[in-house]
C-alpha cells in the first residue's frame, strides 16, 4: 500500500536532511506499522490481522502530518536561521552596549543631512547617471537628535538609494550609534517574517582588491557564528543563503579604517553592490576616496555634529549625580559641581574655551566621565598650567583612562582576583605593542592567530625553527639516552643523549623552519594559518567531505613531503660526504631519505584527507569567545598531530625494529620519530603558531603577558578593548592611534609594515603636539637654511617655502579643512596628495632646489659625504651608503641631478610615499 502526501501542504521549517530512506515505528491502538519515508512516498507493512479501519484512518493522518513535517521548505530554513542570527547578535551587542555603558546616560546624538553644497564637496545623494535627487528630509541643514534606531530606519525608507553612510569626525559617535541602531531593529524585528538581521561588520578588516564584498560578509558570518558554516539544502552555506536572499542588513563601521591604497576600490565596489548597506566613515577619508575614484557614491548622506555644550554638562551631571549650587551660591573649587559651574557662567576664559571644545564628542565625554568617577579631582581639567590646549586635555584623557582602568577592581568574586595582577604600566606597554601590531596590518581586528606575524618571514622561521629544535632536541636526546643506557650504562647513555639531541634538534628546527617559509610564500595546502571552523567528531563520518578534500590534501601532503624529502637528502649526503663515506653510498642513502620524505608527505596527506571525513562545523555554544575558537582549534590541531605522530612513529619503528633486528631500537626510533614530526606538523596550523609566537616568543621579550588570553579578556572587561564577533578591537581607534603613537615602540624589525605615510606625519609634528600645521612645515624650512646657512632671500631659501607652502596648502584642500590635521586627517591627505596635479610642479622645483643644496661644492653631483650632511639633517645619515647605491645609474658613486630628481618626483607621487627618495622627505 503506497499513500502520498498532499503536495500543497506545509509546515514549519525543518531541516530534512539525512532522512530519506529512515525507518520509524508508529503505534495506533494495538496496531503497529513500519513507515520508510523516501521521495516523499509512505510504505505501510501491517502485521498480521489488521483490519480495523479507524485504526488505519488514524494511522493514516499521522503519517501524512510525519512527512508534511519532513517537507519544510528552504525559505523556512533561512527564516530560522536568521532567527538565530538575530539572538546571537543580539545577545553580543546587549554585551558591549553594557560594556561601554551606552546607557548610563541620555547623551544625544546629532546630525544634519549632507547636501554637498560646500566647495569642493559632492552631493551623495546623486544617483549613479549623475541626476541629483532631491533631498529626502525635510529639515535639511538641522541638528536633528538621534536616540534610536528609528530615526536612521525613517531616512533608510525615505531615501531612494540602496545604502546610507555616516559621516562624522573621530570620536563623534559613528559606531555607538551603528550599534544602538542594530539594537533597536533587533529589538523590533519580528520573527519568521523575513526581516533583515542588522549585523555590525568592521570594514577595516576588508580587502576589496582580493575579496569581493558579498563573499567577504559570508566569511565573516561563517568565522563568527560558525552555525551558517554549514551546509544548507541548497548546497551553499547558510550565511551565503542567507547574504544572498536578503536576510542579513550589512552595518559597516570604519570606511576610513581601511588601508588607503584599498579605498578606491572599497568605494567602487559599496556604490556597485546592490545589497541595502549602512557604511560609517570619517568625512574626510571618504571624500577622499570619491574624488580619487571620480565616481559619485550613490547614497544617501548624514553627518554626524558636535555636540551642544549643553547636552555635554547635562549627560555629565546625571551620569555623575553632581547638583549644581544656586546663582549666588559659592562653589568650592573642586569636583564635578565647580567644573560643571565654571562651563555654564565663564565658558570663554582659555580654560573654560579649551575644556569646552574638548566635550564636544560623546568619546572625549564618556572618557571623562570614566577617568574622574574614582578620587580623581576633575577640577584639574580646568588647569591652564597642565592643560593650555585642547590636544593636551585630550591626550590627557586617553593617558589616565588606561591607568583608570588598570586601578579599578572590576568585582568582589573570588573568580575575579585575576584582574589585579596586571600593572597599569606594563598593560599600557602590552596594549601599546597591539596597537603597533593592528597598525601595521592595516585591520582593527586583534585575532590570536596572526599575533607576533608582523616580523620579517625569516624572523618567524627562526623562531619557528629554534622551538621546534629544542623541543625535538630534548625528545631524541631523552629516549635514545635512556635506551643506550638500558643497553650499555649510563656513561655511554649520557655521550648518546648528548650527540643524538643536538644532531636531531637542528635537523628537525631546520627542516621545519625552511617549511614553515615555503607554505607561507607559497599557500601550499590552504590557509594553514588561519584557524579551522571545523572540529573532529569520530562518529560524524561522512564520504562527501573526503571526496571534496581528497585531491587538495594529498597534493599539500605531497609537496611538503617532496621538501622533507629534499632537504633531509641534501643534509644528509652533505654530513655523509664531511665524514669520508663515498659517493655511491651517499647517492643511495640520499635516495632513500627523499624516499621517504615523499612517503611521510603522502601519509601526512592522507591522514589529513580521511580527517575531513570525520570533520564537523563547530557548534554554537563553542565560539561564543575568541578564547572558545582558541580552545577548540587546540583540539582539533592535538588530534590531528597525535594521529600524525602515531601513524608515522608506528610505521617509522616497525621498518626499523626489523632492519635493526632490535625491538628495543625500533620502539625508540618509532617514538623519537612520531613525536618529533607531531611537534614539527603542529606548528604549521594556527594554533601551532600562534603558541610558538604569542605564547612562547613574544612573553619572552616582553611585549606581551604570558597568560595573553586572560589578558584580552580583561582589557575586556575594563573596556579598554570590545569583543567582535570572534575576535578584539580597541574600543575606539582614537585611543588605539594615541597608543600606537605614545607607547613603547616596538623594535624597528616588527615596525618594518608601517606606512611611509605615518612615519611623514611624525617628521612633519615638529612639535610634538599629535597634530600638524603650517607652522610646522616652517619649522622644517628653517631646518634647511639652520643646516646649511642659507639666506632669507636666497633662491633655495625661497623655492623651499613656496613648496611647503604649496604642500599644505594641497594637504588642507584634500583633507578638506582648514585648521591642523590629526595623525589620521593627515594620512589620508599626503596619500591624496601624491597624485594631486597642482603639486606637480611645486615638487619639480622642490627636487631642483635640493640639488642645489646638497651640491655643496657645485660640481654638478652628490656625492657620499654630501648625501651624508643632507641625510643627518633627518636623522638618517646611516642610509647615505645604501641610498647612494640604490639611486647611482652610471656606478661612478656619485648622483646626478636627474638622479636625485627622479628619485623625489618617484617618491612623492607614489600612493604610500614609496622608493628610495623617502629619504629626501625625511623618512627612512
Amino acid at each position: 500500500m503506497s499513500i502520498a502526501p498532499d503536495p500543497r501542504a506545509s509546515g514549519p521549517a525543518a531541516d530534512a536532511r539525512g532522512t530519506s530512506g529512515a525507518e520509524r515505528s508508529i503505534s495506533v491502538r494495538n496496531v503497529t506499522g513500519i513507515v520508510s519515508i523516501g521521495n516523499n512516498n509512505v510504505n505501510l507493512l501491517f502485521s498480521k490481522g489488521f483490519s480495523a479501519e479507524g485504526a488505519l484512518g488514524e494511522l493514516v493522518e499521522q503519517l501524512v502530518r510525519a512527512v508534511r513535517a519532513e517537507r519544510r521548505s528552504v525559505d523556512d530554513g533561512l527564516a530560522d536561521k536568521a532567527d538565530l542570527l538575530a539572538d546571537e547578535v543580539h545577545a553580543r551587542l546587549r554585551h558591549e552596549e553594557e560594556q561601554l555603558r551606552l546607557r548610563d546616560g541620555d547623551l544625544p546624538v546629532r546630525w544634519r543631512p549632507v547636501l554637498g553644497k560646500a566647495p569642493g564637496h559632492e552631493d551623495f545623494r546623486n544617483s549613479r547617471d549623475g541626476a541629483t535627487r532631491t533631498p529626502p528630509l525635510g529639515r535639511a541643514g538641522q541638528g536633528d537628535e538621534i536616540t534610536a534606531g528609528d530615526e536612521i530606519t525613517a531616512v533608510l525608507e525615505r531615501a531612494k538609494s540602496s545604502w546610507l553612510v555616516v559621516l562624522g569626525r573621530e570620536g563623534s559617535g559613528k559606531s555607538a550609534l551603528a550599534l544602538r541602531f542594530a539594537l533597536t531593529r533587533l529589538e523590533a524585528r519580528p520573527r519568521a517574517h523575513k526581516a533583515p538581521v542588522p549585523v555590525l561588520f568592521s570594514l577595516g578588516s576588508w580587502n576589496p582588491a582580493t575579496t569581493p564584498l558579498r563573499n567577504w560578509l559570508i566569511e565573516r558570518l561563517e568565522r563568527d557564528h560558525p552555525f551558517l558554516a554549514e551546509a544548507s539544502p541548497s548546497g551553499k552555506t547558510w550565511a551565503a543563503a542567507l547574504v544572498g536572499a536578503d536576510h542579513v542588513l550589512p552595518i559597516l563601521d570604519g570606511f576610513d579604517e581601511i588601508a588607503i591604497g584599498l579605498r578606491k576600490d572599497a568605494l567602487v565596489a559599496l556604490n556597485s553592490c546592490t545589497l541595502p548597506l549602512i557604511v560609517t566613515s570619517r568625512r574626510a577619508e571618504f571624500e577622499a576616496a570619491g574624488e580619487e575614484t571620480k565616481v559619485v557614491p550613490s547614497a544617501t548622506a548624514i553627518e554626524l555634529v558636535d555636540l551642544d555644550l549643553d547636552d555635554s554638562l547635562t549627560y555629565l551631571q546625571e551620569a555623575t549625580g553632581t547638583t549644581l549650587p544656586g546663582g549666588t551660591d559659592a562653589v568650592p573649587r573642586t569636583g564635578w559641581a565647580y567644573v560643571l559651574s565654571e562651563l555654564r557662567r565663564r565658558p570663554h576664559t582659555q580654560a573654560g574655551a579649551n575644556l569646552a571644545a574638548v566635550l564636544t564628542t560623546p568619546l572625549m565625554v564618556t572618557l571623562a566621565r570614566f577617568v574622574y568617577e574614582s578620587e580623581r579631582d576633575p577640577a584639574e581639567l580646568l588647569g591652564t598650567e597642565n592643560f593650555g590646549t585642547r590636544e593636551a586635555l585630550e591626550k590627557h584623557l586617553l593617558d589616565t583612562f588606561i591607568t583608570t582602568a588598570y586601578k579599578r577592581f572590576l568585582s568582589t568574586e573570588p573568580v575575579a582576583r585575576e584582574h589585579r595582577r596586571w600593572d597599569h604600566e606594563r598593560a599600557r606597554h602590552w596594549l601599546g605593542y597591539l596597537a603597533a601590531h593592528l597598525t601595521e596590518l592595516n585591520t582593527p581586528d586583534i585575532e590570536w592567530w596572526r599575533l607576533g606575524t608582523t616580523v620579517k618571514l625569516r624572523r618567524i622561521m627562526l623562531r619557528v625553527g629554534v622551538t621546534v629544535g629544542i623541543l625535538s632536541g630534548f625528545v631524541a636526546g631523552l629516549v635514545y639516552g635512556s635506551e643506550s643506557g638500558l643497553v650499555y650504562g649510563p656513561a655511554y647513555g649520557l655521550m648518546a643523549a648528548g650527540i643524538t639531541g643536538p644532531a636531531n634538534g637542528l635537523a628537525m628546527g631546520v627542516t621545519f623552519a625552511v617549511m614553515h617559509g615555503f607554505v607561507t610564500e607559497m599557500k601550499v595546502g590552504g590557509p594553514l594559518f588561519e584557524p579551522s571552523l571545523m572540529q573532529i567528531k569520530l562518529h560524524n563520518w561522512t564520504k562527501r567531505k573526503l571526496r571534496e578534500s581528497f585531491r587538495p590534501r594529498v597534493t599539500g601532503g605531497l609537496a611538503g613531503g617532496l621538501l622533507f624529502g629534499l632537504l633531509w637528502a641534501f643534509g644528509s649526503a652533505a654530513f655523509s660526504l664531511l665524514q669520508g663515506y663515498p659517493w655511491p653510498v651517499v647517492a643511495v642513502n640520499s635516495g632513500l631519505l627523499l624516499a621517504t620524505g615523499i612517503g611521510l608527505g603522502l601519509v601526512m596527506g592522507l591522514i589529513a584527507a580521511l580527517g575531513a571525513g570525520f570533520e564537523s562545523a563547530i557548534p554554537r555554544e563553542k565560539r561564543a569567545l575568541p578564547s572558545d575558537l582558541l580552545n577548540t582549534n587546540r583540539a582539533t590541531v592535538l588530534k590531528q598531530t597525535l594521529t600524525i605522530g602515531l601513524v608515522t612513529g608506528s610505521g617509522y619503528g616497525t621498518v626499523f625494529g626489523i632492519a635493526s633486528h632490535s625491538a628495543l631500537a625500533g620502539l625508540g626510533a618509532g617514538l623519537v620519530a612520531g613525536t618529533m614530526i607531531a611537534i614539527g606538523a603542529g606548528t604549521m596550523t594556527a594554533w601551532g603558531r600562534w603558541v610558538v609566537l604569542a605564547r612562547i616568543w613574544l612573553p619572552l621579550t616582553g611585549w606581551l603577558p604570558r597568560d595573553l588570553d586572560a589578558f584580552l579578556r580583561d582589557a575586556c572587561e575594563r573596556q579598554v578593548l570590545r569583543q567582535v564577533g570572534t575576535v578584539y578591537q580597541f574600543r575606539h581607534a582614537q585611543l588605539r592611534d594615541h597608543l600606537y603613537a605614545t607607547a613603547g615602540t616596538p623594535p624597528e624589525t616588527v615596525l618594518h609594515r608601517t606606512g611611509n605615510l605615518d612615519r611623514l606625519f611624525a617628521v612633519a609634528d615638529t612639535d610634538g603636539d599629535g597634530y600638524v600645521d603650517g607652522a610646522d612645515y616652517q619649522r622644517i624650512a628653517a631646518r634647511y637654511r639652520t643646516t646649511y646657512g642659507l639666506a632669507a632671500d636666497a633662491p633655495e631659501t625661497t623655492a623651499l617655502a613656496s613648496f611647503y607652502r604649496a604642500y599644505w596648502a594641497g594637504l588642507q584642500r584634500h583633507a578638506k579643512t582648514d585648521g591642523r590635521l590629526s595623525r589620521a586627517q593627515h594620512r589620508t591627505a599626503a596619500g591624496a596628495a601624491g597624485t594631486d596635479p597642482a603639486l606637480r610642479e611645486p615638487v619639480a622645483a622642490f627636487a631642483a632646489a635640493v640639488f642645489e643644496i646638497i651640491d655643496a661644492d657645485h660640481d654638478g653631483c652628490v656625492g657620499e659625504t654630501e648625501l651624508t650632511r643632507y641625510l643627518d639633517m633627518w636623522g638618517l645619515a646611516a642610509d647615505a651608503s645604501r641610498v647612494l647605491g640604490e639611486l647611482d645609474t652610471d656606478g661612478d658613486d656619485r648622483l646626478s641631478k636627474s638622479d636625485l630628481t627622479r628619485a623625489i618626483t618617484v617618491s612623492f607621487h607614489s600612493p604610500e610615499l614609496g622608493g628610495t627618495g623617502s629619504v629626501f622627505f625625511g623618512v627612512a
